[in-house]
């Protein structure tokens, strides 16, 4: 399953591409088995008449100015389109007679899956068309640590894999953005997946134009940029426009022998669509995506204007609703799951959005004026937010969240004079999109669907606005109930196992909650944590010794500690979230009459006593800094501290609270820095 990414459309009419993101601007309201046939390859000249690409390479080209990207742009591209497109940008320059043979800011990229024996061939043999093509290319073999995905789940795990190398090389090059070739019968494939799924207007709006991926590599969370903006320019084109294109530019390209396996899902919906031929169907499919598009953006806008209007976020990581002005506005029942739905994501960090039962009772809840309870939900506690007497409520991580507290470690090595994308890069491209979008600033009374509480319901009323003819309308209707048939059957005879997908994210993200020295710890995708010892802390060390033994040298090891804080150099510090125990450990320590004894207590009952005997505090340091931290704990709610990470040594010993500022000695140099991986709106994201 040889995929291509940013230059791929030889090989597979269904490759993709690159580009970056940035978040959005203020929006004005009015109000399976392994196939190992050979593949098949097709030439262009399966027609004899020539075809005229120039009036696809126009509208590539409109669509490349809609998401910010002009041919003078560094980003990668879909082959020919994209190859033409930068060619007539250095010509339009008076640079036409000195293109170079390898043109100047694209980039192919092959992602070799290895699922099929001549897959490697493959992606040789789509590398040296492109490289004839004017394109630089690279292959991106995915190396399978924990073995290949399991039947049932190829799909899934292929399109995770896929995309954590496009990200890797698009860091790796520097490159902002990525195109992608879906095109409108990828659009018409997935609306009957999810009509299948019984997806909503929002999932029935199918791929977005642009959208934003963030980095699953958290290496780039330390530059301004950690994301990608994601173009799908084809998304008006046909499959048929596809061929045609090659043929037009006499391409020859490869057929995967996987996409006639009926095992997986869209191959079959695919065939379904193909048997039917019917251009009405297709136009009318096409007309229905479009109008559940237009909701989205409508909707995306409406939670936009209500974010800005009613959410606060601290640099804690919790955020406070107005409930008074939520509640004052009319909002339609999509819009306020849309709110909720993003707000829980951002303040939990998951992937995983809200739905069901849970999503209905959160939306009670937010719909309650004044707040007078506490509920939990999605990894996230909500309560009313403290002096508010109910009028605000308090959105924190939950003490008992079922989400991993896992930390990735970001060595600086890996970091230090690399050169990564700026955010003025990507906030150029959006500005082109965000552009489009405010002149498309949509009324309730424009958009339709907003009122439809199922799929049934969404087809009889694109039925009844003639969106959707009787006819289409039934076979829609039967190639929905025959996916579901079809799926019920299938995962009736599947037990269920761990998706490859969840598999992949606990592997790459699972590190531990040890903190070296020197390092940056990014924990639960929210804290960027950093700790280290002064230079002249050994001034104020003492000298553990002991003998290396087991090693055969005879040397003798000096390890020096703090003797402050009794932490050395090579230490791992351990990294959890706040308990109440923390806060009372430094009203106690305030308190106490004599640090050295209230912290020579503390060691040995943690069975500590050869530290205690050498440790020297620096007593009104200690106490100084616990009393600032509590003046600062004061203004964050106590539910709300149970998300903020601290530094404790492996014994067990209270080191630091780096939110509030608190450590042990002035020795300890701690920060930890409020970074979500993902803004509270997803990302910037366009459906014109």
């Amino acid at each position: 399953m040889a995929r291509g990414l940013i230059l791929y459309t030889p090989a597979n009419t269904s490759s993709q591409i690159i580009l970056t993101s940035i978040s959005r601007t203020t929006f004005k309201f009015t109000n399976t088995p392994r196939i190992t046939r050979r593949p098949i390859t097709l030439n262009c000249s399966c027609t004899d008449d020539p075809v005229d690409i120039s009036s696809y390479t126009q509208v590539f080209a409109k669509r490349m100015a809609m998401a910010g990207l002009h041919p003078h742009h560094h980003s990668m591209a879909l082959c020919v389109l994209a190859a033409h497109w930068k060619k007539q940008g250095l010509e339009n320059q008076g640079l036409g007679s000195g293109i170079p043979e390898l043109i100047d800011g694209i980039l192919g990229i092959i992602v070799d899956h290895g699922l099929r024996s001549e897959s490697g061939t493959e992606a040789k043999l789509v590398q040296r068309r492109l490289v004839k093509m004017g394109i630089s290319c690279e292959i991106a073999c995915v190396d399978w640590a924990n073995g290949k995905p399991k039947q049932g789940h190829v799909q899934e795990a292929a399109r995770a894999v896929r995309y954590q190398q496009l990200q890797r090389i698009c860091n790796q090059y520097q490159m902002s953005a990525l195109l992608v070739a879906h095109h409108a019968d990828d659009q018409a494939e997935l609306f009957i997946l999810r009509l299948s799924r019984n997806s909503g207007v929002l999932g029935l709006a199918g791929m977005a134009f642009t959208s934003q991926v963030f980095n699953t590599n958290s290496n780039c969370i330390i530059g301004d940029s950690n994301s990608i903006l994601l173009v799908r320019p084809l998304l008006n084109f046909t499959k048929d426009d596809m061929y045609k294109i090659c043929q037009g530019d006499n391409q020859e390209w490869v057929e995967d022998p996987t996409n006639q396996s009926q095992v997986y899902v869209r191959n079959r919906i695919r065939k379904s669509l193909t048997d039917i031929s019917s251009s009405i169907l297709k136009r009318e499919l096409q007309m229905v995506i479009s109008a559940c598009g237009q909701t989205r953006m409508y909707v995306d806008q409406f939670c936009h204007y209500l974010i800005m209007q009613t959410v606060t976020i601290t640099t804690h990581g919790y955020a406070v609703v107005d409930l008074e002005i939520l509640n004052s506005m009319e909002i339609s029942y999509l819009c306020l799951s849309k709110f909720v739905t993003l707000l829980l994501k951002f303040i939990s960090q998951s992937h995983r959005p809200v739905r069901g039962s849970a999503l209905k009772q959160v939306m009670d809840y937010v719909r309650t004026y004044p707040c007078k309870t506490s509920f939990t939900a999605a990894g996230c506690y909500l309560c009313a937010a403290p002096g508010s007497k109910g009028t605000k409520v308090l959105v924190c991580l939950s003490k008992n969240s079922a989400l991993p507290l896992k930390m990735q470690l970001l060595y600086r090595d890996s970091c230090e004079g690399k050169k990564f994308h700026t955010f003025s890069e990507v906030e150029k491209h959006v500005e082109h999109v965000e552009s489009y979008s405010d002149k498309m600033i949509l009324n309730a009374s424009d958009v339709h669907f907003l009122d439809t509480t199922s799929s049934t319901s969404l087809l009889n009323e694109a039925k009844k606005l003639s969106l959707l003819s009787e006819s289409t309308h039934t076979t829609i209707i039967s190639l929905r109930d025959d996916e579901i048939e079809k799926f019920v059957s299938k995962t009736s005879k599947v037990p269920k196992i761990e998706s490859e997908t969840e598999a992949l994210h606990t592997a790459s993200t699972s590190f531990g909650n040890s903190l070296p020295s020197n390092t940056i710890g990014y924990y639960m995708n929210r804290f960027l944590l950093e700790w280290k010892l002064t230079k002249d802390i050994s001034n104020n060390a003492y000298s553990a010794d002991k003998d290396r033994q087991g090693q055969g040298s005879g040397e003798t090891v000096h390890q020096y500690y703090c003797k402050c804080c009794l932490v050395k150099f090579d230490m791992e510090l351990e990294v959890r979230c706040m308990i109440d125990a923390d806060w009372l450990y430094l009203a106690d320590l305030v308190k106490c009459c004599d640090v050295n004894d209230f912290l020579n207590k503390q060691l040995l009952d943690m069975g500590m006593s050869k530290e205690a005997e050498s440790v020297e505090t620096y007593s009104e340091f200690s106490r100084s800094s616990a009393e600032r931290a509590l003046l600062s704990l004061k203004s964050i709610p106590v539910a709300a501290r149970r998300g903020l990470p601290v530094l404790v040594h492996p014994q067990g010993l209270l080191l630091s609270i780096p939110s509030v500022d608190f450590k042990h000695c002035p020795g300890l140099e701690v920060s930890a820095i409020w970074k979500p991986r993902a803004p509270l709106e997803g990302g910037q994201c366009s459906y014109i």
